[in-house]
């Protein structure tokens, strides 16, 4: 049972650890820029400062109503229990039914804002994500799950950094090829289901239009237990590695719009 309840927190612990080494581990990302030497103290005018702050290049990736497109493919392999089983009042077991997933997700991403003040570490923005996924089922008695899923995700980011922290969570409704109605035991019951994901990682932007990102990802996919008390429902639980492609959807930021 204590082994099961410090697995079930795995997914969290490790993506508040990705964010929090992320603000260490990749202070490499940040940009140098040339700076000049300040000019003499008599020749700056009253109120000038003798140190201008540096333009930020990530205003040109982070913005008001900037759109982008993402194709997200993972590799889910770990079983674990439903992580909010704190909640629900469940005990932390496991199914012995193991499963795999590989979520493949093609998502239109808005940004709702330009990036927002407040302390260094929480610098950034919030966009949210529409998408539909393929999830293929490499371990399990179903094979596929199909899905339209809403997500959002705040991105943290500093000052001239190439690297952007993230958080994210996302759910949706789809279609999995149910075995539980066959008689399979800890097999899903019912072709509609649900599906919550949850993931933190960090993001490269190699310039404003395209970007890559790797992370970790928590997925469960269950029918709410709307197949009960025909057939049970057990859900599905997994969490592993997920990685990201990105890029701009339009043309660049006007000139004009930059702060």
């Amino acid at each position: 049972m204590i082994g099961d309840r410090a697995s079930a927190r795995y997914p969290i612990y490790l993506m508040l650890a990705i964010l929090l080494l992320c603000k260490s581990a990749f202070g490499q990302g940040t940009v140098d820029q040339p700076v000049t030497s300040a000019p003499p103290d008599d020749s700056v005018n009253p109120g000038q400062s003798a140190h201008p702050k540096l333009p930020d290049f990530n205003e040109d990736i982070y913005y008001k109503n900037r759109l982008e497109f993402s194709l997200e493919t993972g590799f889910l392999p770990i079983n674990i229990p439903f992580v909010y089983n704190f909640i629900t009042g469940d005990s932390y077991t496991r199914r012995p039914l193991n499963y795999t997933l590989i979520p493949n997700v093609a998502s239109i991403r808005w940004e709702l804002g330009n990036i927002d003040g407040g302390p260094r570490i929480l610098r950034g923005n919030t966009d949210f994500s529409f998408s539909g996924s393929y999830t293929d089922i490499a371990r399990g008695p179903e094979t596929r799950y199909f899905a339209f899923d809403f997500g959002i995700r705040h991105n943290f980011v500093p000052r001239r950094w190439r690297v952007a922290p993230y958080f994210d969570m996302r759910g949706g409704v789809g279609d999995i090829n149910a075995k539980g109605p066959d008689g399979v035991l800890y097999a899903q019951g019912e072709d509609l289901t649900f599906t919550y994901m949850m993931g933190a990682g960090a993001r490269y932007n190699f310039n404003p239009k395209f970007s890559l990102a790797a992370g970790a990802n928590y997925m469960h996919v269950s029918n709410a237990s709307l197949s009960a008390p025909k057939v049970v429902n057990y859900g599905i639980n997994v969490w592993g590695a997920m990685f990201g492609f990105y890029m701009r959807l339009g043309r660049a930021k006007p000139r004009s719009e930059a702060k």
